[in-house]
């Protein structure tokens, strides 16, 4: 679980959203979806998209700024341009992301796959991911809701890309 991405379509993938204004000089506050959440700035382009209207920025600085996380991106250059992206998703494309280690995923990988049990009962799909104190869960929509613990080797038994499945230890009835 390296970074906590969202898929926009095939190609990119959400990895935050600006959140707030810092200061006047055009810097942004933002909401990341990475873990930890400052290596949002290891991506030095960003494509941010609001309200159907898209642009392509290079990142100028980020950094870690108390819980948060503050950026300076070029040609915002004051409150206004900066204002006016208030909101925003930001992106990159999925190329971008580096392979990650195994046995452990990105979130925009495992949301829509399909989930089994291991007696081969489909519970449904995976919606989205929840972080706890304890570890992630998964928002299964099947027939109904699930919360369903992503913990390898106890919950999760198998997690196929190739095949679009996740074999979990899980009773169809909880």
């Amino acid at each position: 679980r390296e970074t906590r991405a969202a898929p926009v379509n095939d190609n990119q993938v959400v990895l935050g959203r600006i959140a707030g204004l810092f200061g006047v000089k055009g810097w942004i506050k933002v909401f990341s979806f990475t873990e930890p959440r400052e290596n949002i700035g290891a991506y030095p382009c960003w494509h941010l998209e609001l309200d159907g209207q898209r642009l392509a920025v290079r990142v100028e600085a980020c950094q870690a700024h108390g819980k948060s996380v503050v950026a300076k991106l070029a040609g915002m250059e004051d409150r206004d341009e900066a204002t006016r992206w208030l909101g925003a998703q930001i992106s990159i494309p999925r190329a971008e992301l580096p392979a990650p280690e195994p046995g452990r995923y990105y979130w925009a990988d495992l949301e829509q796959l399909e989930v089994r049990t291991t007696g081969g009962i489909s519970l449904g799909r995976v919606d989205h991911l929840l972080t706890t104190g304890a570890h992630d869960v998964m928002v299964v929509r099947g027939e109904r809701e699930r919360l369903i613990p992503f913990v390898t080797g106890q919950t999760v038994q198998e997690v196929d890309l190739d095949r679009g499945v996740i074999i979990v230890d899980w009773e169809a009835e909880f």
